[in-house]
């Protein structure tokens, strides 16, 4: 029975939260493309030196929103592995199936989403199922949080929140952004609870040349514990705390 619910979930909501959400179903309201590089030299659970290559997507539509990224990851050994994550997310409010926050568009909550997240490695794939709050909070850009199940492909299930945030701000006329996410996910038999958190303190250098859209320059800084949902040990350490060369323009 939990595998046949199990199977609904992924394909009923994923595919439903995935067709609202892509820009092909609705109004796009906003959306950014963009290419980064960073560079480290203290990453855990492998090479310790790494250079990657992402891409990502985001967009606002009529139906609710969506962001995707894909890491093209090349260690110093001369490997390279791909990961990417594709989240849409379906607005309860827009598509006026539920409305919790103020009419008035002053108050703290900003909507509710039905949530999902596929992620692709190498040999594997998980799912991600569950709901969303959208905050309003002075001077932020966007404030998220999301809850969900985890459908593990070579792990047990568990659960897993995400917080996501924005926060752009000037310095002597020069215009930085700081953003980024903390994903938490709970123990079960075979990993222990992990803490991932990634952040990016950019500056627009963009702004200086009169580009139209943003030129980044700055530092990525990720702090893992429990790297993977592998307990760090002296044998085996996974807690990673790493600081890496950013660079990234939007287009």
């Amino acid at each position: 029975m939990m595998r046949i619910i199990k199977l609904y979930c992924r394909h009923v909501l994923v595919v439903m939260v995935a067709a609202y959400s892509m820009p092909a179903s609705a109004e796009i309201l906003w959306q950014t493309y963009s290419v980064s590089y960073l560079k480290g030299n203290h990453y855990r659970v492998g090479d310790p030196q790494r250079e990657v290559y992402t891409f990502e997507y985001a967009a606002s539509t009529s139906w609710g929103d969506s962001f995707m990224f894909w890491d093209h990851v090349i260690a110093s050994s001369g490997t390279s592995t791909n990961y990417g994550e594709w989240s849409p997310r379906l607005s309860l409010c827009k598509n006026k199936l539920l409305c919790l926050q103020q009419a008035d568009e002053q108050g703290w909550l900003k909507d509710t989403m039905l949530s999902a997240t596929i992620e692709m490695g190498e040999g594997f794939t998980n799912y991600l199922y569950g709901v969303g709050l959208q905050f309003r909070v002075p001077g932020f850009r966007y404030a998220n949080l999301d809850f969900y199940r985890r459908d593990n492909d070579e792990t047990e299930d568990n659960w897993q929140t995400t917080f996501t945030w924005a926060y752009p701000f000037e310095v002597a006329g020069q215009v930085f952004l700081y953003d980024g996410f903390v994903d938490w996910f709970s123990t079960t038999q075979d990993q222990r609870s992990s803490l991932h958190w990634t952040s990016q303190l950019k500056w627009n250098l963009g702004e200086n040349f009169k580009l139209n859209s943003p030129l980044y320059i700055g530092v990525e800084y990720t702090y893992w514990h429990n790297k993977f949902g592998i307990k760090d040990s002296e044998a085996f350490p996974t807690d990673e705390s790493n600081a890496n060369l950013l660079i990234k323009w939007h287009f």
